[in-house]
């Protein structure tokens, strides 16, 4: 028999010999006899055992076991996935929400204190904010895996876990294509890619058919108002900066900073169509709208006279799936006669293409100050 033989351990081979030597004396018939039988009865315990000990296959994880998943993250990390990842943290809000969409909340131990969405999450178990999360408090839940996003977390922060052992991927989605790739990475290491393909495809196919119907409408010219006092708006190579083109529309600040602070007389010379919030709250950005008109600089531009304003869902503030809802819903703001007959046979619009932005260090503490829209 093979010492590597399912069922059986060193030790049974080692009884097996005892049982041999000591039945020299025997009648064959009875050693063989006692031989199978307690053959029989270690191969029937072991097969109990292995079946009481198997581990429990959680929803949306279709990986099998294995000792550990070698992957490279979205920062160029090399990271040791234990396989397969039954326990994860998420330390921001962003990847909360993917795990959710993913379907693998059931092994989500851990987020932020900003993760609200959806509103189940609130009730997990909090690991303190996303800067300065509670280490201590990340150990003690054990974790397989722990996800992090460049764009929010410390690079400090991925290097403690990494010398405590603790696995930890990072994303970095910088389009609206890169949330969708870096959605169907996720969904990979964390052993849901059935799932995750299925998610991606809907919501390309939802990208796709919003094209078709903006057609070839020319873009809207708009101020994407991040924080209005100090006034911050949108870099354009960041991933809202690519929300705004796929809901046909254009940032009229062109900076390769991710979150810039404007004076307000240089918007004034940019005169913006529309202006852009977000907020789950829109009577709330309606109400402050108003008092802008009153606002010396505010009233000089045209947009506030007109009052084309467009409140979108703050969906549009996270790199996650729902991002394509938002999309959408500013879409119809913006062209709603878009929305008012069947869509167009274009092809215009942004193309699908792959992340070439270069690799850039972690988030700070100041990234977090200044765009609160980052979580």
């Amino acid at each position: 028999m093979r010492l590597d033989a399912p069922g059986f351990s060193r030790g049974f081979f080692i009884a097996m010999k005892g049982f041999r030597e000591k039945s020299r004396d025997e009648k064959p018939g009875v050693s063989l006899a006692l031989v199978l039988g307690f053959a029989l009865t270690l191969l029937a315990a072991g097969q109990a055992q292995a079946q009481a000990t198997a581990p429990r296959r959680l929803p949306g994880n279709d990986l099998p076991n294995a000792a550990a998943l070698e992957v490279t993250d979205e920062t160029g990390r090399r990271v040791s996935v234990p396989q397969a990842v039954r326990r994860i943290i998420s330390l921001a809000p962003s990847l909360t929400e993917t795990v959710y969409a993913l379907g693998a909340q059931e092994r989500l131990v851990g987020v932020t204190d900003y993760c609200d969405y959806p509103p189940e999450a609130q009730a997990k178990p909090k690991v303190g904010g996303t800067i300065n999360p509670n280490l201590e408090q990340v150990v003690a839940l054990k974790p397989d895996l722990v996800l992090a996003t460049r764009a929010l977390n410390r690079h400090e922060t991925v290097e403690a876990l990494d010398r405590l052992g603790i696995a930890a991927y990072a994303s970095d989605p910088r389009s609206v294509e890169g949330v969708l790739a870096s959605t169907a990475r996720l969904a990979e290491v964390i052993g849901a890619r059935e799932r995750g393909e299925a998610l991606v495809a809907d919501l390309r196919t939802r990208l796709t058919a919003l094209k078709r119907r903006l057609g070839s409408r020319p873009a809207r010219r708009v101020l994407f108002v991040v924080w209005w006092e100090p006034l911050i708006s949108i870099g354009r190579e960041t991933f809202l900066a690519d929300a705004l083109r796929w809901a046909g529309a254009e940032s009229v600040v062109d900076t390769t900073q991710d979150w810039p602070r404007l004076a307000l007389e240089e918007v004034v010379r940019l005169q913006p169509e529309y202006l852009v919030f977000a907020s789950s709250h829109s009577e709330t950005v309606e109400r402050d709208f108003e008092t802008l008109r009153d606002r010396p600089g505010w009233r000089n531009l045209e947009a506030v006279r007109q009052r084309h304003l467009a409140v979108v869902s703050d969906a549009v503030n996270r790199p996650s799936p729902r991002l394509v809802e938002a999309i959408e819903q500013l879409a119809r703001q913006l062209h709603p006669d878009a929305f008012e007959s069947k869509p167009e046979n274009h092809s215009s619009g942004p193309g699908m293409k792959g992340e070439t932005r270069p690799r850039q260090e972690f988030g700070s503490a100041k990234r977090e100050e200044a765009c609160p829209c980052a979580r």
